[in-house]
């Protein structure tokens, strides 16, 4: 219970005003909170799950810099996924279903990629070396969930009062951002 507590908070405090943050809620002012939500909750999941098996295995940090470059180049291209955009017709539910998936999957993508590497991940494997595992892994995740689900509120206020265009390029100018703040972290 330490554990889940600890990194809870932890992870809870690290989280606000970070870019993962910024991203949820960008990306819910354009796309339905359940979806951004799910997706955020699943990277999150897995990212803090070999967090903590590396902390626990390895006991130390893993080489950052080239999954920050990674991460920067594929927020690129998650930019110019935003800028094409996606136009759904009500009327065409496999589309709309195959919309859905391909937005969770997409979030899902951008997330991980970002986490990797990141703080919330650092200190994840941080506190797996000295706590115990399912109690930081559980906190870890739910600090980081809750974090995002605040931005996520924050974004579909705003994506009620934006028009569409406005949303997407905002959208795209903040995964370029971090694209590039990312490939310099890692160069």
């Amino acid at each position: 219970m330490n554990a889940l507590l600890l990194s809870f908070g932890l992870i809870f405090a690290a989280e606000l005003g970070d870019k993962s943050q910024l991203m949820a809620m960008t990306l819910a002012a354009r796309y339905r909170a359940t979806v951004i939500l799910a997706s955020i909750t699943a990277a999150t999941a897995l990212v803090h799950l070999v967090s903590v098996v590396v902390g626990a295995v390895l006991g130390s940090a893993i080489p950052t810099k080239p999954l920050s470059i990674v991460a920067g180049i594929a927020f690129l291209g998650f930019a110019a996924w935003t800028l094409r955009g996606d136009r759904l017709d009500e009327e065409d539910e496999a589309r709309a279903e195959a919309s859905r998936r391909s937005v969770f999957w997409t979030v899902f993508g951008a997330f991980f990629l970002a986490e990797l590497g990141d703080k919330t991940m650092l200190a994840t494997i941080t506190l797996a070396t000295k706590h115990g595992l399912f109690g930081t892994w559980l906190g870890s995740t739910l600090g980081m969930v809750a974090a995002d689900a605040l931005a996520i509120v924050v974004g579909q206020m705003l994506g009620a009062r934006l028009p569409d265009r406005v949303i997407r390029i905002g959208a795209a100018i903040t995964f370029v951002v971090f694209g590039v703040w990312l490939i310099i972290e890692g160069a």
